[in-house]
């Protein structure tokens, strides 16, 4: 018995050895070069951050934080050697007591595997087929997995192994490596994680769907305890670190969100920037993009606008449910079944959810929501539904049983609400350098993804009439220069008459440039651009970034009929905040690769460089009293309300109210604010940019101004002050001083003198 158990024993030594002798000549030679181990390079995705680190965008198909042995937590590693390999850093690639259990596991007829963290490497990298059976997946084992093993053991160190092995491993819901795992599963930094959530991640490997805390919680959670014992087993955590870690609760991000501030609009146009300049590259590289804009402004800005947006809805009616279905008869899990088909169609919009309604009455409305949460609306949160809440109501319009309808939460109480039609933008900018500080192309990007910031070629209005009087003061004229607000009249080619108009169709007669501008007259810019000259003008204009081919040369242009966007207005008024000069906006400052080694930067035009002035620096100032006054005394009032003594802007509306705007600043930050429709209508008789856009400009400047001191400006040299107002102390050659037709100042006094004003403009009324 003995002799025949020492010739078993010995024929197995006999087939292991001719076995080890097979692959070793044959196998190992034809075995794959390593040098994508050698030289790991993995797929990392193109990151979008904000100027402060936070994370707003994430584009590739894999997603994945490269994170050095050393970057990575020590408990980390441990919950993975506890469940994956426990005996990594002893054995040379290959875990021999592991195979044999393993094997004689699977002929009884159980399961198991023996692969060890370095086969494991080797058949991610290098063996893509998933062999069905016993006999096939053992063969695939010897004949490649472990020379591949042997080979990787040979090239690289155990760290190196470990290291590829952490950032390489899929991790479901799209997560490759443990670092993009701990943000998309619990939301926070590797570093920072706990051992319960270590043991969680650590069980992911082995089959991520299985085991996915989002898809399957009970499976997870019964392996991250085993994991958590194993850990205890190999006294890689204490006692009581154990007992602490079985009993946390974790806080699974279901939502799949890892971005910390909404500037998807901001990303999207990072994405773009970066994808000219490196194509391809752009979604494997790990390139990590920093761009200008803060956390808290853009923050501030998506705010504004979307209180912006919902004032405006909530003035203009409701115009009932978004959707109707038939909630079936039949037992409850059918209903919440339909109800979940349904409301799949109609997403969550940040704070805005859909719900079904199960019962409608004028005093209440029942509800279920996608969570399956039931929810009353009652009292106030009724009233913007009133009148489809009536039996009157038309039935296509009526708020009734399987109704979808949106409901917003304030507190702990529900109010009907809708999903905006009408879209807006909102920009910030550094005149000092063109930084974009925030921006926000439009209400929801995931519903419309047309960057309303850049894309939209709107007329802007009134808000464009700064650039025409600016003109004017390199003609001769002045703020105090007194035009005469009364009706006009002009034929047109083709025998057409125009006969433009004022706002509220009321003229004021004499009144001086500073007055008009703070009360938006449209006669008296319309006889400015007359006398400075439509071709003057339109040339004119291109210093500010604009487009000359936009602004067709006629009188019109003096009311905005010309096409802007928000970014070229915010490059434009930055002209006046900044002195003079004008700056070029931009978005990205550095980008950087996954060793976070500088790739390129950007370089700015600065403020300040005469190289880039483009108007005169007493044009600048003169403007920017101006626009002071519009705020302070004009149509801009409400930007008061901040209590600053710094801000300048202008209001603009178009014909028919298409448009609204508010063009401002202070002289540390332009923000340009726009509202209006992607089909042009008419926002209504009685909106105005003052009514739309500044509530937005100025909830947005409320944050992004705090704490920042007001700025006064300098009276540069060649300009004098006389009679309460600013005047050229001389005029650049070719600006020829207007004759005086003793009208007086704007306010009545007399006009100027001869010794005190130098060649300064005289008042004149045309």
């Amino acid at each position: 018995m003995l002799i025949a158990s020492v010739g078993v024993f010995v024929a197995l030594i006999a087939m292991a050895a001719l076995g080890i002798f097979f692959i070793v000549t044959l196998a190992y030679p034809k075995l794959p070069e390593i040098d994508s181990l050698t030289d790991y390079r993995p797929k990392v995705p193109l990151r979008i951050f904000s100027a402060d680190g936070v994370l707003i965008g994430e584009f590739g198909e894999e997603r994945r934080s490269l994170m050095r042995i050393n970057e990575i937590p020590l408990i980390m590693k441990r919950a993975v050697l506890a469940i994956e390999d426990d005996r990594f850093y002893e054995h040379g690639g290959v875990d021999y007591q592991g195979i044999v259990r393993a094997t004689l596991a699977n002929l009884h007829g159980g399961g198991g595997g023996a692969s060890t963290i370095t086969q494991q490497v080797a058949r991610n990298f290098f063996l893509t087929s998933n062999e069905p059976t016993f006999v096939q997946r053992a063969s695939r084992k010897f004949l490649y997995e472990i020379p591949l093993a042997w080979k990787i053991e040979r090239s690289l160190s155990k760290d190196q192994i470990l290291e590829v092995y952490m950032n390489q491993i899929y991790l479901g819901q799209r997560a490759y490596g443990f670092a993009s795992a701990a943000q998309i599963y619990f939301g926070k930094n590797l570093k920072d994680i706990t051992i319960a959530e270590a043991a969680m991640l650590a069980g992911l490997p082995k089959a991520p769907s299985a085991y996915n805390p989002v898809v399957n919680p009970k499976r997870a959670y019964a392996r991250q305890q085993y994991i958590l014992q194993r850990m205890n087993q190999l006294g890689y955590i204490t006692n009581a670190q154990y007992d602490t870690a079985q009993k946390e609760e974790l806080d699974i991000k279901t939502d799949n969100t890892v971005f910390g501030v909404h500037a998807e609009y901001v990303a999207e146009m990072a994405r773009q920037l970066v994808y000219a300049q490196f194509k391809d590259e752009t979604y494997t590289r790990g390139l990590n993009v920093f761009t200008t804009i803060t956390k808290t402004d853009q923050d501030a800005a998506y705010l504004a606008l979307r209180r912006g947006v919902m004032d405006y809805e909530k003035r203009h009616g409701y115009r009932g449910p978004e959707a109707y279905m038939e909630i079936p008869e039949g037992s409850k899990d059918d209903i919440e079944e339909a109800f979940d088909v349904e409301l799949a169609d109609h997403p969550a919009n940040d704070d805005i959810f859909a719900a079904v309604v199960t019962a409608a009455s004028p005093k209440q409305i029942d509800a279920v929501l996608a969570t399956g949460e039931e929810i009353k609306i009652v009292g106030p949160g009724l009233s913007f539904a009133t009148n489809l809440l009536s039996d009157k109501a038309p039935p296509q319009r009526k708020v009734k049983r399987g109704a979808i309808i949106r409901v917003i939460q304030d507190g702990k109480d529900w109010s009907v609400t809708q999903l905006p039609d009408v879209e807006s933008a909102l920009v910030s900018t550094s005149p000092q350098d063109g930084a974009i500080r925030a921006l926000v192309g439009g209400f929801d990007f995931n519903r419309n993804k047309f960057n309303h910031v850049t894309q939209a070629w709107r007329q802007p209005g009134s808000s464009f009439k700064p650039f025409i009087y600016s003109s004017s003061l390199e003609k001769g004229l002045s703020p105090a220069t007194i035009i005469n607000d009364a009706p006009l009249t002009f034929t047109q080619t083709g025998g057409q008459v125009w006969q433009p108009k004022n706002y509220g169709s009321k003229f004021e007669g004499p009144i001086s440039m500073r007055r008009a501008l703070q009360k938006s007259i449209n006669m008296v810019s319309i006889r400015i651009l007359d006398r400075v000259g439509v071709k003057y003008a339109q040339n004119y204009i291109t210093r500010f970034g604009f487009d000359a081919e936009r602004h067709p040369p006629y009188l019109t242009m003096a009311l905005g009929a010309g096409a802007v966007t928000p970014l070229q207005m915010a490059t434009a008024f930055s002209v006046f905040a900044n002195g003079g000069y004008k700056v070029n906006p931009y978005l990205i400052s550095k980008i950087t690769d996954v060793n976070n080694k500088l790739v390129s930067f950007a370089r700015p035009v600065q403020a300040g460089d005469e190289a880039n002035r483009v108007i005169d620096v007493r044009n600048a100032f003169i403007m920017d009293s101006m626009l002071r006054d519009v705020v302070r005394h004009g149509t801009g009032f409400k930007a008061m309300s901040l209590k600053r003594t710094d801000l300048a802007g202008k209001t603009g509306t178009t014909n028919d109210s298409l448009d609204a705007w508010f063009a401002g600043y202070q002289p540390g930050l332009v923000g340009i604010a726009w509202m209006g429709y992607d089909q042009p209508k008419s926002l209504g008789g009685r909106e105005t940019g003052g009514g739309l856009a500044l509530p937005i400009w100025i909830n947005y400047m409320q944050t992004a101004l705090k704490n920042v001191p007001n700025v006064d400006r300098t009276v540069p040299a060649g300009i004098i002050e006389s009679g309460g107002d600013y005047y050229y102390s001389e005029f650049s050659p070719g600006n020829a001083a207007v004759r005086d037709l003793g009208l007086g100042g704007a306010d009545g006094s007399a006009a100027p003198t001869e010794e005190k004003t130098s060649n300064a403009v005289k008042n004149e009324l045309f």
